[in-house]
């Protein structure tokens, strides 16, 4: 007795055209439909059909509709018939084409067919491997062992909950719950930390371009180093309180994947960081040639107004779009709020650096405010240049 995938049971045995046509009728209703044949008269017949249904989740249709929003193309990959694939990607709304037999070669796109059917779990590793060859990132969702070298080779392998121990272990990320929600989320979290990645990374490149240029403007303009060893551990250990809260701040993650823009992200950080030095020569020099301040005293002005800079310049750059898009976290806002207070307090109080006047500090925090908005213009025009989100 032979049982197994109608299609290669009918392949093997003698089919009368009405098992035929029952087989065709259950895959079009959506059914996993095996055949049973036996010997008789020296020759394999099919005695019976196997129908055997497993709907799709309930949730599963919202899951790729969220996965589709955000720019994800999905694929149907099963060892079902092409009839009962079609049937179950039309119940969860994957649109597009099956494709025929022989249709995963080298050369195939993720875009050319919406359901692959009838394959064979070597053909999943190589559906994987075509779609990475053609500069795609991959994520492969499986259950079971036959799936393994394709959830290895995947650039994030995922496993259901329900997945067997091979799936597991050969998978990146593993699901706890049942459903593809985590795929969801997956995804989400991951465009937020890359977010972060990208804020951070842009502050430091715009800090080093502003702080080593200015530090040797200063020199120059004053004869004198503009920061004493004292402000500048300061200045470090206070910047550090915005640095470290920047982790727990909200995010948007974007509506499209996101890839590394490694120049475009430097050149963005550059030109960003000469209009900052810009605006930090000129508070120099108005504190130099305009309120004729001595040396101490400028360089207290210089350590007060780099706070309420640095500040600007975060609010800044957590955001792609304009600076007032979101609001911060808690966390942030109090880390800023004490950071604004801290440096300020110490410079009217004349502790660790030479006294400054408040209506000083009250005028450099004016212009950290308008110049936030200026170099927002600025960030916004860059990167719709660079296309940058």
């Amino acid at each position: 007795m032979v049982k197994g995938a109608f299609a290669h049971v009918a392949s093997m045995a003698q089919a009368t055209p009405n098992a035929v046509a029952k087989a065709a009728e259950l895959e079009a209703a959506g059914f996993r439909v095996l055949g049973v044949a036996r010997e008789a008269d020296d020759a394999l017949r099919i005695i019976g059909l196997l129908a055997l249904s497993d709907p799709p989740r309930p949730d599963a249709a919202r899951c790729l509709a969220a996965l589709k929003a955000m720019g994800v193309r999905v694929v149907m990959v099963t060892g079902d018939a092409p009839a009962t694939a079609a049937a179950v990607a039309s119940a969860v709304g994957l649109e597009g084409t099956v494709a025929p037999t022989g249709a995963i070669t080298p050369t195939v796109r993720p875009e050319d067919f919406a359901v692959f059917a009838g394959v064979l779990p070597e053909d999943k590793y190589r559906l994987v491997k075509a779609f990475q060859r053609a500069s795609y990132t991959v994520g492969m969702c499986g259950d079971g062992a036959n799936d393994a070298p394709a959830l290895r080779q995947a650039q994030l392998g995922i496993a259901v909950s329900t997945a067997t121990d091979v799936a597991k272990s050969a998978a990146g990320l593993v699901l706890t719950e049942p459903g593809l929600d985590g795929i969801v989320g997956a995804v989400t979290e991951g465009r937020i930390a890359f977010q972060r990645i990208l804020t951070y990374t842009l502050r430091s490149i715009l800090h080093k371009v502003r702080q080593v240029t200015y530090l040797a403007v200063g020199l120059w303009i004053t004869g004198h180093a503009i920061l004493t060893p004292m402000l500048v551990v300061i200045s470090m250990i206070t910047g550090d309180f915005l640095a470290m809260s920047s982790t727990t701040d909200n995010v948007r993650p974007s509506k499209q994947p996101n890839t590394w823009k490694i120049g475009n992200l430097t050149l963005a950080g550059v030109l960003l960081g000469f209009v900052d030095l810009a605006f930090c020569i000129c508070v120099l020099l108005i504190g130099k040639n305009v309120l004729h301040l001595d040396i101490d005293t400028l360089r207290t002005m210089t350590m007060v107004n780099l706070v309420f800079n640095g500040q600007a310049i975060y609010y800044v750059v957590r955001e792609r779009r304009r600076i007032w898009s979101s609001m911060p976290s808690r966390i942030v806002l109090a880390c800023s709020i004490v950071d604004v207070l801290l440096v300020p307090g110490l410079a009217i109080s004349g502790v660790l650096m030479a006294p400054l006047s408040p209506a000083v500090i009250a005028s450099l925090f004016v212009a950290a405010i308008a110049f936030a908005f200026v170099l927002d213009e600025v960030k916004v025009r860059i990167f719709r240049v660079l296309s940058m989100q």
